[in-house]
């Protein structure tokens, strides 16, 4: 099932106005919300400021069993970052998802899209790299990222990073993107009494009350996800295995 979209080309390139609306609806959520939860921080935290510590908490959590203790507190704003704006993209297409009348789809969530997905395993796997060179030494890095444990194992290794790239991006896309296309069966294929009888059209309600459910729960897994693999990956390529 093909979704309608909204293409537009600039500079030769072509864009879909559906994935930028829906990515700057998801980036203004979060900034938005972190600033709320963070107005007027006291020592004695108050609701808002302990939602917030939590989520800190959380995320660093992820990270501190990866990073040694420096690279998890230098790279722990990222890793709240990544995973807040993860979280937000991956429920929005089950909360806020917005058709105008042509049936394009214009607020969906933008990791249903491959290249929102790549963008974000791109940025992540550059740090990766990044300290890698830092931590290192450029000859360093090469060897340890493609002469490890064994020189002969070269083409393995370059295998195993063009993987760590597929392995970020198309995990997120497919799962959010698969859990979307569900949903829109299900909504549309049962809640339509002309299509199946009145059992099953009855039937339909909690069933996709019971899919949402559960496609929130993958999302926030997907998020937790993404945020640990990118820490397994900055602390492989920095030598910390």
């Amino acid at each position: 099932m093909d979704e309608p979209t909204a293409p537009f080309e600039f500079l030769g390139l072509t864009f879909d106005w559906g994935t930028i609306l829906s990515t700057l609806l998801a980036m203004a959520i979060v900034v938005i919300v972190s600033i709320l939860l963070t107005r007027r921080p006291t020592v004695r935290p108050g609701k808002r400021q302990n939602v917030i510590e939590y989520l800190l908490d959380f995320t660093n959590g992820i990270i501190g069993g990866q990073l040694k203790k420096q690279q998890a507190r230098q790279f722990g704003l990222y890793a709240f970052t990544l995973f807040f704006f993860i979280v937000v993209s991956n429920e929005m297409g089950l909360l806020l998802q917005l058709q105008w009348t042509d049936g394009v789809t214009y607020i969906k969530s933008p990791t249903a899209s491959p290249i929102v997905t790549m963008t974000l395993a791109i940025m992540s796997l550059t740090i990766a790299h990044s300290i890698g060179v830092k931590e290192l030494g450029f000859k360093g890095y090469l060897k340890n990222m493609l002469f490890t444990p064994y020189a002969w194992m070269l083409p393995l290794n370059i295998i195993e990073q063009l993987a760590n790239f597929l392995t970020l991006s198309l995990r997120l896309f497919s799962n959010i993107f698969a859990g979307e296309m569900v949903l829109t069966l299900v909504s549309t294929s049962l809640a339509w009494p002309g299509h199946l009888n009145g059992f099953w059209s009855v039937l339909s309600l909690p069933i996709e009350m019971l899919w949402q459910g559960f496609s929130l729960f993958i999302g926030g897994i997907q998020a937790y996800v993404f945020v640990i693999l990118t820490g397994v990956f900055i602390s492989q390529l920095s030598g910390n295995d």
